[in-house]
């Protein structure tokens, strides 16, 4: 009894000295009541690697005075823009209607409203996989569309990241594991197995913007489009037991 108290009474004392910190001693219960004493850190892992796809929406909106003119209008602008990715060697597969309406738009000003037209917005989700050719690839897109294109939400991505999670996971463990060897060590306690692990997954990518220089320029040179590093990021909280 005296040496249980010890323990509880040790992993207090290391628990205040880690105030608020990540790193804790803790004593949760087990499932029989009994007291189950335990370290509870985070750990990180950071791997950067080079994305080789880019995601971008694609698409059109118009504002016509009919339902009918903004609709036959917007479909054939929508249908020249797929065209031209698929004439840029994007597959079919990888391009996905992403948002599709139609609405009134009035203009507010005055004592009363007054109906402008209908406007109709079309978008397509698309993955450029040949990287070097993506600028040129929007560009091709923006010209089919003319003044009415939006481009939207670029993203780069990583396809196959099996392997840079597996090494960020590594790394996580690593630094998990290092933290309650120290805390162990301080408290004068033996560090034992995991008996609890969560892992979260995150992504950071700068943000991309696009703006096409000389548009409409027919010699215009392709819109340059850098795909940067990409950081894939493990987070996790271990608990390990004590003795």
């Amino acid at each position: 009894m005296r040496k249980l108290l010890a323990l509880v009474a040790a992993g207090a004392l290391l628990f205040a000295a880690c105030g608020s910190g990540e790193e804790s001693l803790v004593s949760p219960a087990g499932a029989d009541g009994s007291i189950t004493s335990g370290i509870n850190v985070s750990g990180q892992g950071k791997v950067t690697g080079k994305p080789d796809t880019l995601t971008v929406s694609l698409g059109i909106s118009l504002l016509r005075p009919t339902v009918d003119a903004a609709t036959a209008e917007a479909a054939a602008l929508a249908t020249a823009i797929i065209d031209a990715l698929k004439g840029a060697g994007v597959a079919e597969a990888d391009i996905q209607t992403a948002n599709y309406s139609i609405y009134p738009e009035y203009d507010w000003n005055g004592e009363q409203q007054r109906l402008l037209g209908y406007r109709v917005s079309n978008e397509v989700r698309v993955k450029i996989r040949n990287l070097e050719t993506a600028g040129a690839t929007i560009d091709a897109a923006t010209t089919a569309g003319g003044d009415a294109t939006v481009v939207n939400n670029l993203a780069f991505s990583i396809e196959d990241n099996a392997e840079l999670l597996q090494m960020a996971r590594t790394a996580a463990w690593g630094d998990a594991e290092g933290k309650a060897r120290q805390l162990a060590q301080l408290a004068g306690l033996e560090l034992g197995s995991a008996i609890s692990i969560t892992e979260s997954i995150s992504y950071e990518t700068p943000p991309i913007y696009y703006e096409r220089a000389m548009a409409g320029a027919e010699d215009a040179a392709a819109t340059p489009i850098e795909a940067g590093t990409q950081d894939v990021i493990v987070n996790i909280q271990v608990t390990f037991r004590i003795g």
